[in-house]
């Protein structure tokens, strides 16, 4: 029985792996629908080798970082090479490819932050750095037995060691590389730079909510027996029930805003929803998670208002409205929603307040790493493509071909 179960736990592991890996392809979709046709082929190209880059560096040596002995709290013991055949549970192999795919998210998160503008060579010197050290850390401090974890932070899947890492990288990034030609006139007002798909985008939203159902329920790592069969059961009906509730809030509330239902940011709905739920998908109700998913809705459409209009950082995609600004809301809501600690649920605030501190401590790690890896690379190899470059298109002139002729 225990050498099934063992079978049972690794094949789920795998194929939820299997489903995060998915979610590249619609990162890319949605990135390149959500932004111009002459910058396509850059994009995929990006979306393509923050995977590939960020696979090769995670087994390098970002998993040990991240899980490897605790030192202090801070940083996990490092090895090269990662080459383990023990089995902890599961094989320590199937644990790597579960957690190289998440690593690779971290990352993918800010290509659409700095599309259209930004060296490629830069884009891949930042996409080495998220995966082998900064996603690493932080992800140690609250999956890997650090300084988070003691005091008790949860965040089952992500929101905030996932999401909010790439997208606070990401915000750091779009303000410092600056905004796209003509994205803000003469008097600062923003303009609309419409994406060259929708169609294209919408497809891209509907692979990341499938590929989340192996995000969410596969971070149970183990699907043997009663007990995980209740809980995956749980975690694919609160994944699903928060991405639509953030869909049809986005819809509404671009509805009254705007005066129509605008199909991009009703797409953006469902992504925040989905972020925001990710953190506490384990342990709060159906109707919790609703409520999450429509303060995300909410979240999003002023985030993206607020960052695009009063701090005039251009974001194409809205991924730190998405990422960051709904990763961080889920991870606090945990402390509202949790059937088992929450506020609502007589847990008092000890939790809430635990989730603050560490939605506040990722967040300045990364802003704070980030910060100084663009600063790097401005004053080295510099991170903008030049003017006639970015007019033309990044297609071109970054990699000689078009996505389409």
């Amino acid at each position: 029985m225990e050498g099934l179960t063992i079978s049972i736990d690794t094949i789920w592991i795998l194929v939820a792996a299997a489903l995060v890996m998915f979610m590249q392809p619609g990162f890319a979709l949605v990135e390149s629908g959500f932004t111009r046709s002459k910058n396509t082929a850059n994009i995929l190209m990006k979306n393509l080798m923050d995977f590939s880059i960020g696979s090769m560096g995670f087994w390098l040596i970002g998993y040990t970082i991240m899980y490897g002995e605790d030192v202090g709290g801070f940083i996990g013991k490092m090895s090269l090479f990662f080459n383990s055949d023990a089995i902890n549970g599961v094989p320590d192999k199937a644990s790597l490819m579960f957690q190289t795919v998440f690593a690779a998210t971290a990352a993918t998160i800010v290509s659409g932050a700095v599309a259209e503008r930004t060296k490629f060579s830069a884009y891949l010197i930042f996409s080495v750095a998220i995966t082998v050290i900064i996603y690493p850390i932080s992800g140690h401090w609250v999956w890997g037995g650090g300084w988070l974890s003691e005091l008790g932070f949860h965040d089952f899947a992500g929101s905030t060691v996932v999401h909010s890492v790439g997208a606070w990288v990401g915000l750091i990034g779009a303000a410092m590389v600056g905004p796209r030609l003509g994205k803000y006139g003469k008097a600062g007002e923003p303009k609309a730079i419409p994406g060259s798909n929708l169609a294209l985008g919408a497809l891209g939203v509907f692979i990341l909510w499938f590929g989340w159902f192996g995000f969410n329920p596969g971070s149970q790592l183990a699907a043997a027996g009663e007990e995980n069969a209740v809980a995956i059961s749980h975690i694919f009906i609160t994944t699903n029930l928060a991405a639509a509730a953030g869909a049809v809030t986005a819809m509404f509330v671009t509805w009254m805003k705007y005066k129509r239902p605008g199909l991009s940011i009703t797409l953006n709905g469902a992504l925040a929803g989905l972020v925001a739920i990710t953190a506490g998908c384990d342990i709060v109700s159906p109707g919790g998670a609703v409520l999450i998913g429509i303060i995300a809705g909410v979240i999003l459409v002023f985030g993206v208002a607020f960052i695009d209009r009063v701090l005039k950082v251009d974001d194409p995609v809205g991924a730190v409205s998405v990422h960051g600004l709904s990763g961080a809301a889920g991870t606090l809501l945990v402390g509202l929603f949790s059937t088992t600690e929450g506020l609502f649920y007589g847990g008092g605030t000890t939790l809430l307040g635990i989730q603050a501190i560490g939605v506040l401590a990722v967040a300045a790690w990364a802003m704070g790493l980030g910060f100084i890896l663009f600063f790097i690379l401005k004053k080295t190899i510099g991170i903008r493509v030049s003017r006639r470059v970015e007019e033309e298109g990044l297609d071109v002139y970054e990699h000689g071909e078009s996505a389409f002729n």
